[in-house]
């Protein structure tokens, strides 16, 4: 195993379809990759963030300026596989000092195919972003005509009216019994899992599964396509609905089953799910100018009047006037006034669109894990 520095590296290009430019240098595997450029502003959990489904189509920039620190292992994976295209930092650093690497990350993103570039400026490319708002790229290493790969960015298509969903989700159903990691130990048995919840997959984060379980939930995950039937005939206590990437209103077929829920069973949604499930309940969503990516967004519960300090991955919201009369808005963002959350005056349901599972980010918004087994067990009548 060598975690130490990498071989030096060639050339690499991101080109933006408005025609910015920027020259760094490559690591990862080496290739072509289009996708929509969006920022994260997370200092740390980079692997997390890799092999979150919600990445799907995007191409990430980290706004923390030095990345590689701590390597890479085979426990701080949130799917299967990595799905971020491309990786955008301003310093790579191939040393990794973390007890737990197990290779670097150099060698973790050339193993699954990310094409990586460092050595620019992000906070040019942040700025751009922010004024200029998320848009299609491509992101190549080695030798690469600039005018060209900048007229074949312009080609590369945006994340509205996209399906990524199906994309990622799993093909069959399948159990899950992991709960929370322990040191000395990895991954916690789950026990006393006395509430059976049905999950949908629309690019499902594992750390979500573990909470669940941590709640006393056994999980079944089932795909993105299932009929409301089927999960029906499995006799749930709940059901959740996941985060994932793509447009909410493409997801094919989940406004129509979800509404077929509505009111037979508890449900739970967070960001993709929320957002599938305001549209079940008659609401709309619309794109945001560079979406909310990150650990550190101010969220404010309507009900209570508390802040709480979330992690966010998402680039579309929902449209607060289109709830007006089939759900409460719950939570806000304090950033710009979103829509943060979902709740209804009679029917056993609520969401929020933001991360309370983490990986990365604060912790402090696990609590709704019990919320959803509360309602579950008032439901339940126990």
């Amino acid at each position: 195993m060598n975690l130490g520095r990498s071989s030096t590296r060639g050339p690499a290009l991101l080109a933006l379809s408005d025609g910015r430019v920027f020259h760094g240098r490559a690591f990862g595997a080496e290739g072509e990759v289009a996708g929509e450029v969006v920022f994260n502003t997370s200092m740390a959990g980079y692997q997390e963030i890799l092999t979150d489904p919600s990445y799907e189509g995007q191409l990430v920039a980290m706004t923390y300026p030095e990345i590689g620190n701590v390597g890479a292992n085979e426990e701080d994976v949130e799917a299967g596989k990595p799905y971020v295209g491309g990786f955008i930092v301003r310093e790579y650093w191939p040393e990794p000092s973390n007890w737990r690497a197990q290779r670097t990350l150099d060698e973790y993103m050339a193993a699954n195919g990310i094409v990586g570039i460092e050595g620019i400026d992000t906070r040019a490319l942040v700025r751009h972003i922010r004024e200029a708002g998320a848009q299609p790229a491509l992101l190549a290493s080695g030798t690469v005509d600039r005018d060209d790969l900048v007229a074949r960015a312009r080609g590369v298509p945006g994340l509205e009216g996209q399906d990524l969903a199906t994309r990622v989700t799993c093909t069959e159903p399948y159990d899950w019994e992991d709960g929370g990691w322990e040191l000395g130990h990895g991954y916690r048995r789950g026990k006393d899992l006395s509430r059976f919840v049905v999950a949908y997959d629309f690019g499902l984060k594992r750390n979500i599964l573990r909470n669940l379980v941590d709640a006393g939930c056994r999980v079944r995950v089932v795909p993105a396509g299932t009929p409301a039937r089927d999960v029906l005939a499995m006799k749930p206590d709940g059901v959740f609905l996941s985060n994932g990437p793509g447009d909410p209103a493409a997801v094919e077929g989940a406004r129509k089953e979800i509404a077929a829920l509505v009111g037979a069973v508890p449900i739970f949604g967070i960001c993709l799910g929320h957002q599938i499930l305001s549209l079940a309940l008659g609401g709309t969503t619309f794109k945001l100018p560079f979406g909310h990516h990150g650990g550190n967004h101010p969220v404010q519960d309507l009900s209570t009047g508390k802040v709480e300090i979330t992690s966010q991955n998402h680039g579309f919201a929902v449209d607060a006037e289109s709830l007006r009369g089939v759900g409460v808005v719950s939570h806000v963002n304090l950033n710009d006034g979103t829509v943060e959350g979902l709740a209804h005056e009679t029917l056993p349901l609520f969401s929020i669109q933001y991360h309370p599972e983490a990986s990365p980010g604060p912790r402090e918004s696990a609590y709704l894990f019990r919320r959803f087994t509360d309602m579950i067990d008032r439901a339940k009548g126990s």
